[in-house]
């Protein structure tokens, strides 16, 4: 599969179900990612991999010229639905692709991505453009997930279960300090990285594993392959049960992110 293919493939994965009802539960860690990343109301910002909004439109908040690009129209149209609600529109909202960034170089102060670009096959590729667009001296911050939390090893249970095509990188490699070092490389300095704590709320585990597989792609995509072997499907709903439950207390289910800042030279 090449990456054309692969992209549309993750267009049409993550336009399942209504991701704007997990979305929620990361408005919290876009308020981090963006005072991590030190925005404020005199720079322009993107948010790479948007989704519905939310790091771009606290961005906006805060005063910042805010645009965000996603490859999937459906969770665009969330954003742009609940920006306008908030009365931001001046929000530029893009449909675009992480590796093929649509602006000229050095256009942006501050560039975002909350567990977006992630998503992107060749991260070598999606680094480059995202250091393309930013300034020299400009801001490049992420949040992504450790493959050792629980969002990582649901991810490599997945991969198990439904593996990717050949060659496609697993996401959670982002969430490793050295890989993350290594890919950004000699562009930038003075590298920080954090973690957080990100809550869902649940009564059980099979609540919100109910949850991911009606709003989350990745796992819609999960049961409905599995659904032609029930067995099979029986066995990865079990898997995700115990390890959710590994991660449940006080009915909150909480599990940690890592949040990554560098300057570009």
């Amino acid at each position: 599969m090449d990456a054309t293919e692969f992209k549309s493939k993750q267009r049409e994965l993550w336009a399942l179900g209504n991701f704007g009802d997990m979305a929620v539960f990361t408005t919290p860690v876009a308020g981090h990612l963006v005072r991590f990343a030190g925005v404020s109301h005199a720079h322009s910002v993107l948010d790479v991999g948007t989704g519905t909004g939310v790091v771009a439109i606290t961005a906006r908040r805060l005063g910042a010229r805010t645009t965000g690009l996603d490859l999937t129209p459906e969770l665009l149209a969330q954003a742009i639905q609940g920006s306008s609600h908030l009365g931001y529109d001046d929000i530029a909202w893009h449909e675009g692709d992480a590796e093929a960034l649509p602006f000229p170089d050095a256009s942006f102060d501050v560039v975002l991505s909350q567990f977006g670009h992630m998503f992107a096959p060749r991260p070598e590729v999606a680094i480059a453009e995202m250091l393309r667009v930013l300034k020299p001296g400009g801001m490049i911050a992420f949040a992504t997930w450790p493959g050792e939390q629980l969002i990582g090893r649901q991810f490599s249970t997945n991969a198990r279960y439904v593996p990717p095509p050949p060659g496609v990188p697993s996401p959670v490699l982002w969430g490793d300090v050295g890989t993350v070092r290594q890919r950004l490389g000699d562009n930038v300095k003075s590298i920080h990285t954090e973690r957080g704590i990100m809550g869902i709320p649940a009564l059980h585990p099979k609540q919100m594993r109910a949850l991911l597989e009606a709003k989350a792609g990745p796992f819609a995509r999960a049961v409905e392959v599995l659904s032609q072997e029930p067995a099979r499907l029986a066995e990865w709903r079990r898997e995700m049960d115990e390890l959710i439950d590994e991660y449940l207390a006080d009915n909150i289910v909480r599990h940690e992110y890592l949040l990554t800042r560098a300057v570009k030279v």
